[in-house]
């Protein structure tokens, strides 16, 4: 079995944050769990930031 590239875990976490993950995907991907939270963390800190930029930039 191959470990998943960078930008198949990116893909994992950006379609779990939408919520659109085949069960096949799901079943065929070596991802590593840390890996995953890792870039779920990272993905959670960039759509805070953006929020907040837009709402600032909404409000000033």
């Amino acid at each position: 079995m191959q470990k998943a590239s960078f930008l198949a875990t990116v893909k994992t976490v950006l379609a779990g944050a939408i919520g659109i993950r085949r069960k096949a995907d799901h079943e065929s991907a070596p991802l590593k769990p840390a890996h995953v939270i890792v870039a779920a963390i990272i993905f959670v800190l960039l759509f805070i930031s953006t929020l907040l930029a837009i709402v600032k930039i909404v409000l000033s």
